[in-house]
């Protein structure tokens, strides 16, 4: 079974919405709770003082996702640099995706942005294994200027219509397509995006993803980019 990361910032009292907790029953999930340690403090002086407590918040939200019917394991991790240790733990648990944590009920309808650099075929699967024989509604969302973009945009949508699921499709014509993007995410609960290559623009402006989370008001599930030991998408 994929495997998803949760990060999960424990000890700020963070808790998973149970929408997002029901989204991911596909999955097996490992809950990464983590604190951000301030410059001089030494990561096994804070271990010490508060791993107790952090470990019995990750317990609960572990049998959390169990009761919804998901399996679910966890990690903590005292760090000065999140997003290194989001990456290192990653790659150590081989999870295919990561959640950003959002508010949402019930998820009926999923947005899946096939714009830019990404790996479409990896996020195609993933999302036919995240909805399964589940009633949740996608729409395959392209923006860009490609003469081609039509033809990726319906390939992709027969290939989830042919392994049953509802699929729409939104196709706009731009030159930026995270801001078109940013205004298809209120009409849908949740989003599966691609991770993009790293860029200027990122280092500029910060990872796409997480300007998309902060953006919307729902979960967001990012696909990883192959690492070196993964095989070529097909």
């Amino acid at each position: 079974m994929t495997r998803v990361l949760m990060p999960l910032a424990v000890l700020e009292g963070e808790s998973v919405a149970y929408g997002l907790m029901d989204l991911l029953e596909t999955m097996d999930v490992t809950v990464l709770g983590y604190h951000v340690l301030p410059e001089q403090t030494p990561a096994d002086q804070a271990r010490e003082q508060y791993e107790e407590r952090a470990v019995s918040g990750l317990e609960d939200t572990a049998e959390e996702f169990r009761k919804a019917g998901g399996a679910a394991d966890y990690r903590l991790v005292f760090t000065h640099d999140r997003h290194q240790s989001v990456e290192r733990v990653a790659d150590e648990v081989d999870a295919r995706a990561y959640a950003i944590n959002g508010a949402t009920g019930d998820v009926n309808r999923l947005l899946v942005p096939l714009s830019g650099d990404v790996a479409v075929d990896r996020i195609l699967e993933f999302v036919t294994e995240l909805v399964g024989d589940r009633d949740i509604a996608i729409t395959l969302f392209l923006a860009s200027e490609a003469d081609d973009a039509d033809d990726l945009l319906q390939r992709s949508a027969r290939r989830l219509r042919d392994e049953g699921l509802e699929v729409t499709t939104e196709r706009v014509v731009s030159n930026r397509p995270f801001e078109t993007l940013i205004e298809a995410v209120p009409d849908h609960d949740a989003v599966v995006v691609g991770e993009a290559a790293p860029s200027l623009s990122q280092f500029l402006l910060g990872d796409e993803s997480e300007r998309l989370a902060a953006a919307s008001v729902g979960p967001v599930l990012v696909v990883r980019r192959e690492t070196d030991g993964d095989g070529a998408d097909e």
